[in-house]
């Protein structure tokens, strides 16, 4: 109570949170104007048939279930974003502007991901139209409207991209992950409502036991978001004049889920990008195309190789994300500089083994455990057949992981203010 009190008497910082939860109320609203010649009926029909688009939906916010202005969310920067951090693997020019650019090199990285935002944002739009249109759900379109629709579907996704940025600004958590968050929470009452609608007393001790799961998964997420390995260093005493500089022993924390919540988003991009085309071919008037997008669709739709998917997925990712983010050659360099060095190791490339073994080590433990989590709720809901929390786990892991993000910064910044 008293962190929450001194956020509210610093002036700066209150208007800083107030800014941040005026722009998630502005990215509620624009979740909630269609564009026009919506079939509210065929809609509705259409998303109670279509678990797939339910979970997608359910990441942008809602915005899809309303056939909204927003509703691709943040699928396309995304998408956007996970395209230009694997090119890094292929250009060599994009990792040195990434990893070793500093701030400028990283600020124009993020500019390309915003400039790729804008196509992916006409295709995903264009795909989700045309599927729609197909389904029946959006009345007979004339060219003018056809465009207009597409137009204004892309410039909802380039709107929601802008706030995300103008909250990452404010230091207040991770933008992105703040607007994900709140589509994610604003789903909740409604799944708690669909939950007691469907209430059965002879199967109340699932649902305890569905808590209690849902408990475990929340400690696991903050335990596993929390914890890290402390690597000693020491730094060798530097005389300069009359004075002692070095001498002292640190530290290097190296968390254990160093990629944090973007595994799960990037897992589930690629998990859910194929299952849309599928549904975009289904209906084609070829028939070896329609019979692969089907199979491909009942695949997906398998509660088995779908958790197994989304399993290695995460864990792919959780090593992909922490290899663009910590660079043990770098942090070797940096260590050697300042005439510091881990004991029993030599400085150089000794170091930057040691930590790359290190590395490897902690992040299988932290990708496993993290995979685990992600489909745990899927094989409760298998035993239980509670099938009221669709998104299950991915949503526990993301709003656990944004609001632990974001009490830090809030922490930094009071510490900040207090100094």
């Amino acid at each position: 109570m008293e962190r929450l009190l001194k956020i509210f008497k610093i002036k700066d910082l209150r208007y800083k949170i107030l800014f941040v939860v005026g722009i998630l109320v502005v990215s509620r609203i624009a979740s909630t104007i269609p564009i026009p010649s919506v079939d509210a009926d065929r809609l509705r029909e259409f998303f109670a048939n279509n678990q797939l688009f339910g979970l997608i939906s359910t990441f942008t916010g809602g915005g899809l279930a309303t056939l909204s202005v927003a509703m691709l969310g943040l699928g396309p920067y995304i998408t956007g974003s996970i395209i230009m951090q694997l090119l890094t693997m292929v250009f060599p020019p994009l990792e040195q502007m990434y990893k070793y650019g500093g701030e400028a090199g990283r600020a124009k990285f993020n500019q390309f991901s915003r400039m790729l935002t804008v196509p992916l944002a006409f295709l995903q739009g264009y795909a989700f139209i045309s599927l729609l249109a197909r389904q029946g759900v959006l009345q007979p379109l004339s060219m003018g409207q056809w465009a207009s629709s597409l137009l204004v579907v892309a410039a909802g996704a380039v709107f929601l991209m802008w706030l995300g940025e103008l909250i990452t600004e404010k230091n207040i958590g991770n933008g992105i992950s703040l607007l994900i968050f709140a589509g994610i929470v604003s789903g909740f009452p409604a799944s708690f409502s669909q939950t007691l609608s469907i209430f059965d007393r002879s199967q109340l001790f699932m649902y305890i036991g569905f808590a209690a799961v849902a408990l475990v998964v929340i400690a696991g997420v903050v335990y596993l978001t929390e914890a890290q390995r402390n690597i000693p260093i020491n730094y060798a005493k530097k005389v300069r004049g009359s004075k002692v500089y070095g001498g002292v022993s640190t530290y290097l924390p190296m968390r254990v889920n160093n990629a944090g919540v973007m595994p799960i988003i990037f897992a589930l991009s690629i998990l859910l990008f194929p299952g849309m085309i599928a549904n975009f071919f289904a209906n084609s008037s070829v028939s070896f195309i329609s019979n692969l997008a089907n199979f491909f669709n009942s695949f997906i739709q398998n509660q088995f190789f779908y958790s197994l998917a989304y399993f290695i997925l995460v864990v792919v990712f959780t090593y992909f994300y922490t290899a663009v983010t910590f660079d043990p050659k770098s942090i070797s360099e940096n260590i050697q500089k300042q005439g510091g060095y881990i004991p029993g190791i030599r400085p150089g490339q000794a170091t930057t083994q040691f930590l790359e073994h290190l590395l490897n080590r902690i992040t299988l433990v932290g990708a496993v455990f993290l995979g685990i989590i992600a489909i745990l709720p899927n094989i409760v809901q298998a035993f239980t057949g509670i099938t009221a929390f669709t998104v299950g786990g991915t949503s526990i892991l993301i709003v656990v992981s944004v609001v632990l993000e974001t009490m830090k910064q809030l922490d930094a910044q009071i510490s900040m203010y207090e100094y």
